[in-house]
């Protein structure tokens, strides 16, 4: 039931962000403590998050959908690389089945929140439909990821102003853009960038992808045969299960055979591209980093569409500097000048902690980057507060699911200590490391902006879903998750 505290509304429990994050967060809240009141802030209109904003063509998920589906909801549809559209019909369909779309509040946009330690609440401030108004609740949970949905990253082009054609950003995909016969230049070379080729390929004159560096990029199957076969065999619900281990026990495998064996993870992925594209000239010009395999975020492209695009002649990677836009295309640092009717800006998103809100503890205003995370999920001196963020180096999910749960057992130990308001209190001295490691350039452009991770357990964002899905659960919470009260001065990481 939503209590009231005179006329403002105050729920148990508050989730921001109606994406593939809070919908399981909702899932794991109403499953595992039925009896709290909560509700989902969507900023949006529509449910969907990421899969939902993303518009523009090929848009797919560059992980298996066993491991980024929700493990209490079998994937059912063939393709483990799944598409835009499937993967929000399957977010859709979770929110609907659960009940959960009846507790989504679309259009409300949380901007402020501020916590009381007398009154063990955070008070909200919301804007909707260009009014703002307040809610208070016990708990605050973030699943509004990391990446800022009303601005990519849009670096100043020279002279692009004298272009003649189209310049689009593909966080901002105009519905009715034509390129049907056109030349379209594809600035950028990470997953959007090798998405859009072969998904434009097809209808344009030809696409070029212009990349100042080459990114490790990896060809998967698209369909995981070995999934068919143990989805003939068994229930959805074991078969899901058992192609989830599976496809973790690989993931987590190559990772970790990329981060300790650097020479021989280039070597394997050198040798496979040049196995697809039969040309290693190519292949050592423009799909050579210089970075180790998983510095960065490996790109996946199912099926190797986006080498099968270059070897019909209907796609090119050119590796160049841009010198400036001219009337008829870009003008290359060599020399050469790309010509375009269309030119695509995936040079990367922009990352915003927590969707940007403002934090306030008992008056004093909350610098993020001074805290440090607790089990990837709380923050030191901010109480009741809780945020999702995924793995960089696996499915997103997979650590998600793992923090709603974690969510869950510490209001559970709440109630069961009597504590009001719990935060999270060091425990000795850390050394302060970037709450991302990699090395991308949209990662380092904000990090540090973000909290803080510490140089041990349970400090870090360890990125190793066997070793967190074995610890995170069986936490002590009475170790370092303290109480607080209204007497008590919050510690200041």
């Amino acid at each position: 039931m939503t209590q009231h505290t005179g006329i403002m509304e105050h729920l148990d429990v508050v989730i921001v962000g109606a994406g593939l994050s809070g919908i399981g967060a909702a899932y794991r809240l109403q499953t595992q403590m039925p009896g709290k009141s909560y509700a989902i802030l969507e900023a949006r209109d529509a449910l969907g998050g990421t899969w939902d904003l993303f518009r523009y063509p090929g848009i797919r998920s560059d992980s298996d959908m066993f491991t980024l589906g929700y493990p209490f909801k079998p994937w059912r549809d063939a393709k483990s690389i799944a598409d835009g559209p499937s993967i929000l019909r399957y977010v859709t369909e979770t929110a609907t089945e659960f009940g959960i779309d009846k507790r989504i509040r679309f259009g409300v946009k949380l901007i402020a929140a501020q916590w009381s330690s007398a009154d063990s609440r955070w008070t909200l401030t919301l804007e909707q439909n260009g009014e703002r108004r307040e809610l208070t609740c016990g708990f605050l949970y973030s699943c509004a990821g990391y990446y800022d949905y009303d601005e990519g990253h849009a670096p100043e082009f020279p002279g692009a102003e004298s272009f003649s054609g189209t310049i689009v950003h593909p966080q901002f995909w105009p519905e009715d853009l034509d390129y049907a016969g056109k030349r379209v230049v594809v600035i950028g070379s990470g997953a959007t960038a090798v998405t859009l080729v072969p998904a434009m390929a097809p209808e344009a004159e030809h696409v070029t992808m212009l990349q100042r560096t080459p990114t490790w990029i990896s060809a998967l199957p698209g369909r995981d045969r070995r999934a068919d076969r143990i989805r003939e065999l068994l229930p959805p619900g074991p078969a899901h299960r058992v192609i989830r281990a599976k496809n973790i026990l690989f993931n987590v495998g190559f990772y970790q055979y990329c981060r300790r064996r650097p020479q021989a993870a280039r070597q394997l992925l050198t040798r496979l591209t040049t196995r697809i594209l039969k040309d290693e000239a190519l292949v050592a010009e423009h799909f050579t980093p210089d970075y180790n395999p998983w510095d960065q975020r490996l790109c996946v492209v199912p099926n190797a569409d986006f080498f099968k695009a270059m070897r019909k002649g209907k796609a090119e990677v050119v590796t160049d500097h841009i010198e400036t836009f001219v009337p008829e295309g870009i003008a290359l640092k060599s020399g050469r000048v790309l010509p375009a009717d269309v030119v695509v800006s995936a040079t990367g998103l922009k990352l915003l902690a927590f969707g940007g809100v403002s934090f306030s503890v008992d008056g004093e205003p909350v610098k993020l980057s001074e805290r440090f995370v607790w089990q990837s999920t709380m923050l030191t001196g901010v109480p009741n507060f809780a945020f999702c963020i995924g793995y960089t180096n696996s499915s997103w999910t997979l650590r998600a699911d793992l923090t709603s749960r974690l969510v869950c057992k510490v209001l559970a130990h709440m109630d069961r200590r009597g504590h009001r308001a719990v935060a999270p209190e060091l425990d000795g001295h850390l050394e302060e490391r970037p709450l991302l490691s990699l090395a991308s350039g949209y990662i380092q452009r904000s990090i540090g902006e973000f909290p803080r991770q510490g140089d041990r357990h349970p400090w870090q964002m360890r990125q190793n879903y066997l070793l967190d899905s074995l610890t995170t659960l069986r936490t002590d919470l009475d170790r370092t998750l303290k109480p607080v009260r209204p007497s008590r001065t919050l510690q200041r990481a």
